[in-house]
């Protein structure tokens, strides 16, 4: 029996076409994952904030050479315990001009309410290197150190004296071989100073005049005189002198505020509270967790701060129940607070004290000011 008929010729069936609609979707999508791809690699011009690290001003640090150290120890005064937390939140960003963030990272931060997408124009200006903004970014933060302290002591009835120190020169100065870091400047042209923004009123008004200035070196009272060179900032002609400033003070007591590879100014409030908590028997914030941001003056006013979104993140990942924000960022508070976080805005240190008396006292919460 044949199984097979070797005579018989067989043909394949004629292989079935796509639909074109589905040759045009194949395509398509392969077009799509390479420039998904291609995107991947692309720079973009953004760069990403987000939470970063979370501090409690009543606790420890670990400080560059590894030691864990108080992040705010006083001499000169009786301290007192604390219990609970005050923190002082930050925002870290996600890229620099040397490498910003993939386009499919933007993308992912995009979609994520913790993190934001931001020009990078906004956090690295152009034409300012790495090394001056973080040069820039230290100065605030001293400089809040400075005026958190001020206002803490004169909360407590402290007297502080105001004065202007020059914190360091730059390259192509007016002042360089005349002036030197830690100067302290008391006078210009015989008219004390003890705002930095005096200074900069003689220096201008004397339209390019050398300034005399009264400073004090090393236990010593000198005068010297510097020529200003013009400038040009923001689109208006200003005479300068090269030198950047913090507004200091003398203090009755040692105050030192522990707080490595930290920049900006944004945690002066919290350092302030952590201050008088430390000073005052008892516990300011009543043993509770609570978070905060603000710059803040010797005066006690409270300032806007960039990130107040990714700091309350920052501040529930922390286990933080309440808010301390500046009034002025409310706008950018409203319609984003995290769930079980509460949010209190305060424009002065009194605000934010009487916010800790109702918690630590268990009075009615809906009586303080929210943003709304």
């Amino acid at each position: 029996m044949a199984l097979f008929d070797e005579n018989t010729t067989i043909v394949p069936a004629p292989r079935r076409q796509l639909p074109r609609a589905t040759v045009a979707g194949i395509w398509a999508l392969t077009i799509a994952l390479f420039a998904l791809l291609a995107l991947t690699f692309l720079p973009s011009s953004f760069v990403i904030q987000q939470p970063g690290p979370v501090f409690n001003t009543l606790g420890t640090v670990t400080s560059n050479s590894g030691d864990e150290v108080p992040l705010i120890s006083i001499e000169g005064a009786e301290t007192f315990e604390t219990a609970g937390s005050l923190d002082l939140l930050t925002v870290q960003v996600v890229g620099n001009r040397d490498r910003t963030p993939s386009w499919f990272e933007l993308a992912s931060a995009w979609f994520d309410s913790s993190r934001a997408v931001i020009p990078l124009d906004d956090v690295f200006p152009e034409g300012q290197s790495t090394d001056e903004r973080n040069e820039e970014s230290a100065v605030m933060m001293v400089d809040s150190q400075k005026e958190a302290t001020a206002a803490a002591l004169t909360e407590l009835g402290y007297d502080v004296n105001a004065m202007v120190r020059v914190y360091s020169l730059t390259e192509d100065s007016a002042a360089q071989g005349i002036l030197q870091p830690d100067d302290i400047i008391r006078a210009a042209n015989g008219t004390q100073v003890t705002e930095t923004e005096e200074l900069r009123k003689v220096i201008n008004d004397g339209d390019g005049a050398p300034v005399d200035l009264t400073i004090e070196r090393d236990g010593r009272t000198l005068t010297k005189t510097v020529t200003p060179t013009q400038s040009s900032v923001d689109g208006e002609t200003v005479w300068l002198v090269g030198i950047s400033t913090m507004h200091d003070y003398d203090f009755p007591i040692d105050v030192t505020i522990q707080l490595d590879n930290v920049g900006g100014p944004s945690a002066g409030q919290m350092f302030a509270l952590g201050i008088i908590d430390t000073l005052t028997p008892g516990e300011l914030n009543g043993g509770q967790d609570i978070a905060g941001t603000g710059t803040i003056d010797a005066a006690g006013t409270i300032g806007a701060i960039g990130g107040v979104r990714q700091k309350m993140y920052g501040a529930v990942d922390a286990g933080a129940d309440y808010f301390l924000t500046p009034e002025t960022n409310c706008g950018e508070v409203v319609g984003h607070i995290p769930p079980g976080l509460q949010v209190f805005s305060v424009a002065t240190l009194d605000d934010s004290l009487a916010v800790l008396t109702a918690i630590r006292e268990g009075d009615d919460l809906a009586d303080l000011s929210t943003c709304q």
